[in-house]
């Protein structure tokens, strides 16, 4: 199935929080528990200069900030979750 999360695996991927962490990376596994990312990029959006959104935008377009070699994120931290390829930076 190609809208399956199996076809995100090696993919740079946006991991959307309801609070202010956003996670970018490239997806290398996933189970019950969570998420793993890869050369990923842990950001907080209240601690930086561009909202949420200006921030991946800038990520999809500049590349990721990477500031983690790997890292995992637990699923129930997890509302959303999109291929970074996916993101409009209009």
């Amino acid at each position: 199935m190609p809208d399956s999360l199996e076809s995100l695996i090696g993919k740079e991927v946006v991991l959307d929080t309801d609070g202010p962490m956003v996670f970018i990376g490239r997806l290398v596994s996933y189970d019950t528990e969570g998420f793993w990312l890869e050369q990923a990029d842990i950001h907080n959006c209240d601690d930086g200069h561009a909202n949420r959104e200006q921030y991946v935008a800038e990520s999809a377009r500049d590349g990721v900030r990477v500031n983690r070699a790997r890292v995992f994120i637990f699923r129930r931290a997890v509302v959303g979750i999109s291929a970074l390829s996916d993101v409009t930076t209009d």
